[in-house]
């Protein structure tokens, strides 16, 4: 029988080599519609909005020409060079090119012995940490954009904080992902409305996002406001992206605690980086920390954010060689100057404009940030906290980003990252504006009220 089948088979091959290029009959073709170009940009780009940029760029920023520009609006803390990272970090980023080590491809999730310095830097007893537990990202954006990739599904909807980064949104929406924003407190220092936030649940809820410490508010959660997010989420099964990229940065006699060091059950995937709290944002190094004691994420969540890793080709090499020094070797005293200036700052902000009839600043606990609300019924000039930063940058040469950037109306948002005479003149400045465009309420609308 094979013996058949050899011959048959010869027999063809045989015949196929005597044919020619004229002798072979393909299959029939349609006639092709692409007569034309038409090239469209696809459904995901389309869907990609950034909120931030949308409205900024459709702002009319006409700085008045007699008043040199401050922007307080701008969350890098390298801008205006008064924060420069410390020597040590840059050592060892020198230190990293001299060896001539890390040219190449590094595995996508990282070098192994970088993974290992970060295992051991952030794990502690209550939420232990390995190698295997740690993914190095292209900054802290790519490492919740990995997070929320691995969870979600078109369809699912994430919880995120309002107001909140901006971000969240922005990476979901693209995917089709629905956001649903879950109300923060000002007068309870932004704390979640726990009730508001379980309401939103349902069956296609796929996680939900905490930001702590957090931008754009500059809230720290307390240990006991922690333990009732975890209690939610406990109830109703629910994992959590930690967006603790200000991890550490808060106040004194605040005490900065991750959200994983408290959970007995709850998985979650803590996102951060060396952005901030060292001062190099541009240096886009960011990570994952897999926090799964009870196995919750299993295999598949690890080997989905390896197989997402592999897109792209991870974290900058360099940066992973310098990854143990910069951890281990960076002295204590950077981080508290760093903290000091930046509390001095927020309390210098919060003084000045608690003063100023029609805002109410809501003081900080860490970050870089003050929120300052604005009363609009005393500035009927504006239709909004758009138009009102807008005129204070045509006015006075002052810019802060409307909050309705993060969803929230009637506020704005301060970065407190500028040197410390230039935030006096800002607040300075806003005084100025809001001088002169204040309007007491008359007694009729008043007695209207009541």
């Amino acid at each position: 029988m094979i013996g058949r089948w050899i011959q048959m088979f010869n027999r063809a091959n045989i015949s196929f080599q005597n044919s020619t290029v004229k002798d072979i009959v393909y299959p029939t073709k349609q006639k092709s519609r692409r007569q034309r170009w038409n090239i469209r940009a696809s459904k995901m780009s389309i869907n990609t909005l950034n909120p931030i940029r949308s409205i900024v760029d459709g702002m009319k920023l006409t700085p008045n020409p007699e008043k040199p520009m401050i922007a307080l609006s701008i969350g890098d803390p390298t801008v205006f060079g008064n924060l420069p990272t410390d020597d040590k970090v840059l050592q060892a980023m020198k230190d990293a090119i001299d060896s001539h080590k890390y040219n190449g491809y590094a595995p996508s999730v990282g070098y192994q012995k970088s993974r290992e310095v970060l295992a051991n830097f952030y794990s502690c007893p209550e939420a232990p940490l390995e190698a295997e537990d740690v993914l190095l990202t292209s900054g802290c954006s790519q490492a919740i954009d990995l997070a929320i990739t691995v969870l979600c599904n078109p369809g699912d909807n994430i919880l995120i904080p309002c107001p909140g980064f901006s971000l969240y949104k922005t990476l979901a929406v693209s995917l089709g992902i629905q956001v649903k924003l879950y109300n923060l407190l000002p007068e309870k220092s932004w704390e979640i409305d726990l009730q508001h936030l379980e309401s939103l649940i349902d069956d296609r809820t796929a996680c939900l996002i905490v930001n702590n410490p957090s931008n754009p508010c500059g809230s720290v959660y307390s240990k006991e406001h922690l333990q009732d997010i975890l209690s939610v989420a406990s109830k109703r099964c629910l994992p959590i992206l930690a967006d603790e990229i200000y991890g550490d940065m808060v106040f004194p006699g605040c005490k900065y605690q991750s959200i994983a060091s408290l959970s007995s059950d709850v998985p979650v995937l803590a996102c951060g980086g060396l952005a901030k709290r060292w001062l190099v944002p541009g240096w886009r190094l960011g990570w994952i920390l897999i926090h799964d004691r009870n196995q919750i994420f299993g295999k598949e969540i690890r080997q989905g954010l390896v197989k997402l890793s592999q897109r792209i080709l991870g974290a900058c090499t360099i940066v992973q060689g310098a990854l143990e020094s910069i951890l281990n070797d960076t002295p204590q005293d950077f981080y508290q100057r760093t903290i000091r200036f930046l509390k001095s700052n927020s309390e210098i902000c919060f003084s000045e404009l608690s003063t100023i009839p029609g805002l109410t600043p809501v003081m900080p606990s860490g970050a870089m940030y003050l929120m300052v609300g604005i009363e609009m019924e005393h500035f009927p000039e504006f239709l909004d906290d758009v138009q009102f930063t807008e005129h204070l940058v045509t006015e006075q040469s002052v810019f802060c980003l409307p909050a309705t950037a993060f969803e929230y109306p009637n506020y704005f948002r301060i970065v407190v990252t500028v040197p410390e005479e230039m935030m006096v003149v800002a607040c300075g400045r806003i005084r100025e504006f809001c001088q002169r465009h204040y309007r007491p309420r008359s007694q009729d609308s008043a007695e209207l009220d009541q």
